[in-house]
C-alpha cells in the first residue's frame, strides 16, 4: 500500500513513533520529523492588512518549508489519521471567523437568529481593513448575505457587523468566542478578536493549533448552513454591482471540495482549513503557515488525497434497512417485528481492514405488547471494531402492530 507522504518525504517507516488518537480502527500515518520555528510576534495595524488573495508570499516571517503544522482528521469518529506539530499554538489570521461560523450557525439552527434578520452596518464596522466589501455605516443586509461575505470573501467588516448585531459588540462576541472554545476542548485557542487580523501594538494574536482547528470544523460540519456558505465559488453582493470569490482556492479545484475557510497575514503565514467528501467519506486538512501563496492548498490536497486513498467509511447499515434480528410481539395478529435501523451505519477503518474488524451487537427485547407505533424505538444495535463501540444506532418499528381484538369482538365481528 502507497505512504502516506508529503512534498515527497516517506511517512511509512514512522509511524509508530508518533501518537495518534484513535476513536475508530485505523492505523495512524506518522507526522513530519521535521520542525518548524515557532511564531515570532510583529504587530501591525489592523487598517494596513492586505486582503488575503493581495500577496504570494509571507515575508521577513522565517517560515520554512512547506507548512508550519498540519492535522487530517476524520469528522464523524474523530480519528486523526496524520499530525503533524498540531498542538502548538499558530497566529490564525482569518480562520478566526470559523468560530463566528460556527456560534452563527448554531443559533440559526436553534432558532434565535433568522437567514432573514436585517444587520445594519456600524461606524466600526465600515471603518475595518483588510478584505471587505466596503460596507458603509447605516447599510443593511441580511444575516444570510453578510455572512456569505464573511465566509466566501473573508470580509472583516461583515464579521464585525454580525458580531455587533448578535452579541451588541464585538468585545463581548469574543467571550462567547472563547467560552465556545472552552466547551470543545480547544486547549491550544484563544481568541482576541472576531476577525483574525494581525493585532495592533499591545494587542495578542489570535491562536489555535492545527489539532484545534480540526475539531472547531468537525462541529461546524454538523450545520448545514457552513457547507452552503463554504461550497459557493462566486456570489454576487449589493445588488450585483460587487462579486464575492471564494478565497479556498480548493472548492474549484479539488474534486469534492466544499469548504471550509482560510486565513492569511505575514506571520501567520498562509493557512487553510479544507474538506472534502467522496464515496460517502469526508475529511478535514489543516495546513498552516505555508510561507508561499497555494502552498497551503497543494499540501492540504496532497493529504486529503492520500486520505481518501487508504482510508474508507465501511457502511454497515442504511437507514429504514431491516436489522438481522426480529422481536416477537404480545396481544397481536402479528407473531413478530423486524425492526429497522434508524440512521446510517458506518465504521472509519483502512482500506482492506473492514471484514476483520467490524461486529454488531443487538440490544433487543425479547417480545414487546402491541400496540406498536411506526417508528416506535425497540432496541438499538451497537457497532464495534477491533473491540471499540463505534456507533449505537436505535432499532425501530417499521409499521405499526394493532392490538389483536377480544373474543367478544372477534365474535361479534367488531375489530
Amino acid at each position: 500500500m502507497k505512504a502516506f507522504s508529503v512534498s515527497g518525504e516517506s511517512l511509512a517507516g514512522i509511524i509508530v513513533s508518533r501518537k495518534v488518537r484513535l476513536i475508530a480502527v485505523t492505523v495512524a500515518l506518522a507526522a513530519l520529523t521535521s520542525s518548524q520555528p515557532a511564531f515570532a510576534a510583529r504587530r501591525h495595524h489592523a487598517s494596513a492588512a492586505p486582503a488575503e488573495d493581495e500577496s504570494t508570499s509571507a515575508s521577513n516571517t522565517g517560515l520554512q518549508g512547506p507548512y508550519t503544522e498540519a492535522c487530517v482528521l476524520e469528522p464523524t469518529t474523530g480519528t486523526v489519521i496524520f499530525e503533524a506539530n498540531d498542538h502548538t499554538p499558530w497566529p490564525t489570521a482569518s480562520l478566526a471567523k470559523m468560530m463566528l461560523m460556527l456560534i452563527v450557525a448554531e443559533k440559526i439552527h436553534d432558532g434565535s437568529l433568522k437567514l432573514t434578520d436585517q444587520i445594519t452596518t456600524s461606524r466600526k464596522a465600515a471603518e475595518m481593513g483588510g478584505s471587505q466589501v466596503y460596507l458603509k455605516e447605516g447599510e443593511t443586509f441580511s444575516l444570510d448575505d453578510m455572512m456569505k461575505a464573511v465566509v466566501v470573501h473573508s470580509a472583516n467588516d461583515a464579521a464585525v457587523a454580525v458580531a455587533e448585531y448578535i452579541a451588541g459588540s464585538t468585545e463581548a462576541f469574543v467571550v462567547m468566542m472563547n467560552q465556545q472554545a472552552a466547551a470543545l476542548g480547544m486547549k491550544d485557542s484563544h481568541y482576541y478578536s472576531v476577525h483574525g487580523l494581525p493585532p495592533a501594538k499591545g494587542q495578542s494574536a489570535d491562536v489555535a493549533s492545527a489539532y484545534d482547528q480540526a475539531i472547531l470544523a468537525r462541529e461546524m460540519l454538523k450545520y448545514p448552513d457552513v457547507i452552503r456558505w463554504s461550497s459557493i465559488d462566486t456570489a454576487p453582493f449589493r445588488a450585483g454591482t460587487f462579486e464575492l470569490r471564494n478565497t479556498n482556492h480548493l472548492v474549484r479545484t479539488y474534486p469534492g471540495c466544499d469548504g471550509l475557510k482560510t486565513g492569511f497575514y505575514d506571520r501567520a503565514g498562509f493557512n487553510v482549513v479544507a474538506t472534502a467528501k467522496r464515496a460517502g467519506l469526508r475529511l478535514v486538512a489543516v495546513v498552516l503557515g505555508s510561507q508561499h501563496k497555494l502552498t497551503n492548498f497543494k499540501e492540504a490536497a496532497e493529504m486529503l488525497s492520500q486520505g481518501f486513498l487508504n482510508y474508507e467509511m465501511h457502511s454497515v447499515a442504511k437507514k429504514g434497512t431491516p436489522a438481522a434480528q426480529s422481536v416477537a410481539v404480545t396481544d397481536a395478529e402479528t407473531a413478530s417485528i423486524t425492526p429497522v435501523w434508524g440512521g446510517d451505519a458506518g465504521v472509519f477503518v483502512k482500506r482492506g481492514d473492514a471484514n476483520n474488524a467490524i461486529k454488531i451487537d443487538y440490544n433487543l427485547p425479547a417480545s414487546i405488547e402491541a400496540p406498536v407505533k411506526a417508528g416506535q424505538k425497540i432496541g438499538t444495535a451497537t457497532v464495534t471494531a477491533g473491540g471499540k463501540s463505534v456507533a449505537t444506532i436505535a432499532l425501530l418499528a417499521p409499521l405499526a402492530i394493532a392490538r389483536k381484538a377480544s373474543l367478544t369482538k372477534r365474535l361479534l365481528g367488531i375489530f
